[in-house]
This record gives C-alpha cells, structure tokens and sequence, in this order.
C-alpha cells in the first residue's frame, strides 16, 4: 500500500509504503557477529567508516531493511559488535530466502558510500564460522568499469548462536504462580464514603472508580492464579476501636490472614472495611510495596511471580521512600499495578512508572521498569458502558507485565520446567492402553 504523506500546504512531503506478510510461527533468534577485510578506502583523507545493512527479501521479490549495524571508524577491517535478531525478521522463518547485505562507508551529511553487497541465506549462516561464511564484498558499478577487479575486500561471519524465545506462557505452563495483591487507599481526600461525591461511594445501582479498577484488573489476573486467595490491604485509615492509623491493615480485618476468596471476596472486604474504617491520612505507598517485596524475597528460583495493584486517588506523601522501595522490590519477582482514580494531577505517579527516565534513589536506579501506572479516567466510556471502561483499563494495565515478568526471568538465567502431560482421568483409554 502506497499513501501521499500530508500535512504541509502546496509541499511534497514524499510517501509512506506499507508492505505485510503473514508471520510464521518462528520463535528462534540469531546472535550474529561479522568483521570486514580489507575494505574499499572512501574517505579522501582517512580509510572508511564502514556499517553493514541488512535486508530480508520479501514474497513480492522486493527487499526491506531488517538490521543497520553501528558505523566503526577509520578502519578497513573493521569488527562490528555482536547483535540478536529474530529469525522473523531476518526472513520471516524461511531458511532458503534471501538476505542481502550492503556495506557502507559512512558520512556525517547522510550521503553514506556504497561500498559493495553480498547476498546469503540464513541456512548458509547457520553453517557459522566456517570458509563458506566468507562472503566477498562486489561493487557492480567498479566490476563494469575495472577489468582486473577481484572485490571491495571480505565480510567474514564470526559467530552464529540461535536462541529459542521463550514467552510469558511457557512459564505459567510451566507451572509458575502469579501471586496476586491488592491495596486500596482510603485517606481522606476521597471524600465521604456517605457522600455521592465521594470516589468510595457506596451506590447501590454501580460500581465506584476503586470496585471497577479492582474487578476490572483483578478478573483478568485471577485467571492466573491457582488458589484465588488474594491479599487485600489499605492504606491511609483509622482503626477501631483505638483509632491507630495504619498505612497496611488487612481489608478482611485479620493481620495474621488477609486472604480473601477470589475477586468477589475482595470486593466484600473492601466494601466491609469502608463502614468500619476513618478515612484519614497521609497516603504512604512504601509499606505495602514492602509488604509485598517481603514475600517476594524468599521465592527467587521463578516458581512465583508477585503483582501488586495500587489503586490511589492521588497526590503521595511519602515519595522519597517509595521510590526506595521500588528500587529495591525491582530485583524482586515482583510487577506494580497503580491505578489512579479521580480528577488528581498524578505527576508524581508518572515518574515512579519510569517509562521515560528510569526510576532512581540516592544515586541508585532500578535494575527494570517494575511499575506501570494509568489514569483511571482515560478509560471512562463517553456512552456510559461501564464493562468496556473495564475492558480497556485491564488491557493496557496489564500491557507491560509480560515483558517485566519475562526480563526478570531472562536476567536471573531462569528457564520454563517443561509443561506437564496432559491430565487423563482414570480409566480412560489412553491409561489403559499404557
């Protein structure tokens, strides 16, 4: 597909191609590694800045670019770094396609000169490091016009290691546990739980903003979690009978046993503590984030993974010692879910998610992004139709929880136990026959 880019009146401001194929169900990736030989010399002063571009070939017999390699300066053998691709991109899972590679000499205006290409397969890579993976550099333009050319020099493969993507499933078929934990905040600036303004109202006819972001999360990651028992805390209220105030009470009124059954027993609990608690004050995340982190801390081998859902109606008080709790909960098995619920600027909130900078305490930053936060009020339908709210809040809250879950998987060096047979009840034929 083929569009005119607009935008500026009366100026070609050129196009955009789109080219799609089907992708084949490949989960391998490659670590490749190339060195140049004795190289064309392009600069009039110096040798060459060389980089490798690679292109797959397309179904249509058309190429796209695939990898650019870094540019190494001055040097006519030059070494480039090692890089990972998945074999997808490389030529979407078909050994015998084509894959084209230039070289070129780089230059400051853009204007990079063409050295010379060559052109394998990624079954011929697969050979790795070997005489046949010593691919002879070929300028047409310089053969046509030179009749004792040989090439531009050599592009010699080093390494070749094929990795196998494991993905998010693999681990939960596997048999690791999501360990799923709920915190709701319940300080004074949600408003009278009484009062129909209050966002921990209690109507009778819908759900309030903290009950929606609960089921709407909630429901989705029960499915992951075998025994349903969920930990329900709050933060930010006053106790009875003393009136303490406590920054992690379990919602179900029993320290020693904050599990709840299932999501709807969370929504009982926190529906239960509302009539007893006084919402009060300030709003400290840091305890229930190391509430968490603590049991997260003593199942490092990947058999359990821990999700914390925070659901907040603003502005943070203790700032400086949550960003030192994530910090530190960031080596952990552990992921933080932060709803935001209410008209509050969440300034604060975006800066913990570390989407942009990543997050840091007294000069120490987080080994991953752990935190993901979204304003509740993004997801609020216009027609009023509350289960698509839901629906689109619970997508994209839990949009980044793969990849956090699969890089702390990857960085420990833990791999998926095998997946185990499928369950055949008793006296069914496949048993008897065994």
């Amino acid at each position: 597909m083929e569009k005119d880019l607009g935008g500026i009146p009366g100026k070609k401001c050129g196009k955009i191609i789109v080219k799609a194929e089907e992708l084949n169900n490949c989960r391998e990736s490659v670590m490749m590694q190339f060195c140049g030989n004795k190289l064309d010399k392009k600069d009039f002063f110096g040798k060459s800045d060389p980089f490798l571009v690679f292109y797959r070939s397309n179904e249509d017999g058309t190429f796209t670019i695939c990898h650019k390699t870094e540019v190494v300066k001055n040097t006519l053998n030059p070494v480039w770094q090692a890089f990972k691709i998945p074999v997808r991109a490389l030529c979407n899972g078909d050994f015998d396609r084509a894959i084209k590679v230039e070289v070129y000499d780089w230059d400051r205006d853009g204007s990079h000169d063409f050295i010379g290409e060559f052109s394998t397969s990624y079954r011929e890579l697969s050979r790795g490091q070997s005489q046949f993976n010593v691919y002879e550099v070929i300028n047409l333009k310089k053969k046509g016009k030179k009749k004792k050319y040989l090439n531009s020099g050599t592009v010699t493969l080093l390494s070749f290691l094929v990795d196998i993507e494991v993905t998010f499933l693999d681990y939960i078929k596997g048999g690791t546990q999501i360990n799923f934990t709920v915190a709701i905040d319940f300080t004074a600036s949600n408003g009278n739980p009484a009062q129909p303004t209050s966002l921990h109202y209690m109507s009778p006819y819908q759900l309030n903003a903290y009950a929606m972001a609960l089921k709407a999360v909630g429901e989705i990651i029960q499915d992951y979690d075998s025994d349903k028992m969920f930990p329900a805390l709050g933060f930010g209220a006053k106790l009875p009978p003393d009136g303490r105030i406590s920054h992690e009470f379990a919602l179900n009124g029993n320290p020693q046993n904050p599990y709840c059954n299932g999501i709807d027993g969370v929504m009982e609990a926190y529906y239960q503590s509302l009539k007893s608690v006084q919402l009060f004050g300030p709003t400290n995340f840091s305890p229930v984030i190391n509430h968490v982190a603590r049991y997260a801390a003593s199942v490092k081998d990947g058999s359990q993974y821990f999700i914390l859902l925070i659901i907040t109606d603003g502005v943070i008080s203790d700032m400086a010692q949550t960003k030192e709790s994530i910090v530190n909960a960031a080596c952990l098995p552990m992921s933080i879910i932060i709803v935001g619920v209410g008209p509050a600027e969440f300034d604060a909130m975006i800066e913990l998610d570390g989407d942009e900078v990543r997050i840091s305490s007294r000069g120490r930053y987080a080994e991953r992004d752990i935190v993901q936060f979204v304003p509740f009020r993004d997801y609020i339908d216009r027609t009023g139709n509350h289960i698509l709210s839901m629906a689109r809040l619970a997508k994209d809250v839990l949009a980044e929880i793969p990849d956090q879950f699969l890089s702390y998987m990857k960085t420990r060096g833990i791999k998926p136990s095998p997946a185990p047979p499928p369950y055949t009840p008793p006296g069914h034929p496949l048993q008897t026959q065994i």
